[in-house]
């Protein structure tokens, strides 16, 4: 007979289907790439039902979130939402296209991102590393899958886009796309290997955690796959987290014992990836690309890549005196607010996040969101820190390969919010230890026999000394 309580069955029922979560966002693009092509754009929300069952559930357990992120969050939220009635576009628009897209609006910026407190409320440090066992498993199959990808024509079944059209991948140079892997598009494998380099270094900087032929896979498929990206995205997402190891080493020097390990690693790999035909080729078309990038923009690589980033904010604070006050209305600024408006995927107001978010709710309004965001990833660096001074390395990893999700990525974009949400709860949750409650720990049997200390000093010391006090004489003949 089980003795759960309610609250810990439900706990249970959160836990399962924040897996199934993941699942489905790693299998969204196959599904509307290979599978039901024809249903592309309702599997665009195939894990909001999943969302909604985790938060009833969490109700239930009396974990979702009511602290000051989640209040202020939904507050913003409902706003914003309401504010459409002050857009300057509401008077010309359908109110039927309207209320599709405010809706669509608020379930990217505010309905998914509680998920985060969810996570970290129903799971912990163990938890997270089981995630990660997962995460550099799949990594092998996802390596493989975008070098056959770029391997393939442009116009093969394997290199074809979501839904029913005759569009093409993104290209990236010398007659090769860029693999999305199992994803719609690239940046589903730019966020999962920024995520699987945290597992990886993880696992190679701890032992016992994760066995040596798991790491040396997926360390090789995890090149493989950043080589044949032909993405400078990907390129910068892992180097971010590589150089959190910087980090790591400066707060926990004890941490370098273990370089010894990853270097091992790093060489077996190496030497591996050399000898793959694939590896020369795309690392020259990689290169290609970062090179014409900075010619075109007259600058260098290193350069260039900062720039690009720093424009990703600068870009709508430096315009914010343009936007309406209370916006044009969110969810306008998305693929999918211009697939209601104008018939076809379209960023009808800013492709920079940013920019896209100051646009639909305003100065006021959309400033407050850009604040929250940026404020909930400060917290998770300051509580990821001080996870590294007691000496988990895990969580600092993690905050690498997500916060800039958090901070600027495109929300309005299925993937990046799915990775954005999942990888910032694993963070959050890794800064959890496991705490072993004293009723986990099974009482001694009723009437089981203590086993009887054994003496301090030997028989032939107690002869030399005397016997200790308090000491039994029961050894027979040994005591005569």
């Amino acid at each position: 007979m089980s003795t759960e309580t309610p609250e810990e069955k439900a706990k249970h029922r959160v836990r399962q289907l924040i897996w199934l979560y993941l699942w489905l966002l790693l299998v969204e693009g196959a599904l509307r790439k290979w599978a039901l092509p024809r249903f592309s754009n309702p599997l665009l929300l195939i894990r909001d039902p999943v969302m909604l069952g985790i938060y009833f559930y969490a109700i239930k357990a009396q974990v979702f979130p009511r602290n000051v992120w989640a209040v202020s969050l939904w507050l913003i939220g409902i706003l914003s939402a309401v504010a459409i009635l002050g857009s300057p576009l509401f008077p010309y628009l359908p109110l039927k296209a309207m209320v599709e897209v405010t809706a669509y609006g608020f379930r990217s910026n505010f309905l998914h991102l509680p998920l985060i407190f969810v996570m970290a409320s129903v799971f912990d440090e163990e938890d997270v590393k089981k995630f990660g066992w997962w995460i550099l498993f799949v990594m092998i199959p996802i390596g493989l899958l975008m070098a056959a990808q770029f391997k393939a024509s442009p116009d093969s079944f394997i290199n074809r886009t979501a839904g029913l059209g005759e569009a093409e991948q993104l290209t990236a140079g010398g007659g090769k796309i860029r693999p999305p892997g199992p994803f719609s598009f690239i940046s589903g494998p730019v966020f999962y290997m920024s995520g699987a380099a945290a597992f990886l270094i993880y696992g190679a900087l701890t032992r016992t955690v994760y066995k040596n032929w798991l790491l040396i896979a997926s360390a090789v498929a995890l090149v493989v796959g950043i080589v044949v990206s032909g993405s400078r995205s990907c390129v910068g997402s892992v180097l971010i987290v590589v150089f959190s190891i910087v980090v790591i080493f400066a707060v926990r020097p004890k941490a370098v014992n273990q370089f010894g390990r990853t270097f091992l690693i790093v060489v077996i790999g190496g030497f591996i990836l050399t000898r793959l035909p694939i590896f020369k080729e795309g690392a020259q078309i990689l290169s290609d690309r970062f090179t014409t990038s900075a010619e075109a923009a007259e600058t260098t690589i290193t350069k260039g890549m900062i720039q690009r980033e720093i424009s990703e904010f600068t870009e709508g604070l430096s315009n914010i005196d343009k936007f309406p006050l209370f916006g044009y209305g969110i969810g306008i600024g998305t693929n999918v607010g211009g697939r209601v408006l104008i018939g076809r995927p379209a960023f009808l107001l800013a492709e920079n996040e940013w920019s896209r978010v100051l646009a639909e709710s305003g100065p006021i309004l959309g400033l407050a969101f850009l604040i929250w965001r940026t404020l909930l990833t400060l917290k998770l660096l300051w509580l990821s820190f001080i996870a590294l001074r007691r000496g988990a390395l895990l969580p600092i990893l993690l905050f690498s390969s997500g916060f800039a999700l958090l901070l600027k990525g495109q929300l309005g974009q299925p993937t990046t919010l799915g990775f954005a949400t999942f990888l910032c709860g694993l963070c959050l949750a890794a800064t959890r230890p496991r705490i072993i409650e004293p009723a986990d720990v099974a009482p001694p049997l009723i009437d089981q026999p203590l086993a009887k200390p054994l003496p301090r000093r030997s028989v032939y010391a107690n002869r030399l000394h005397g016997p200790e006090i308090g000491a039994e004489h029961n050894n027979g003949s040994a005591d005569r």
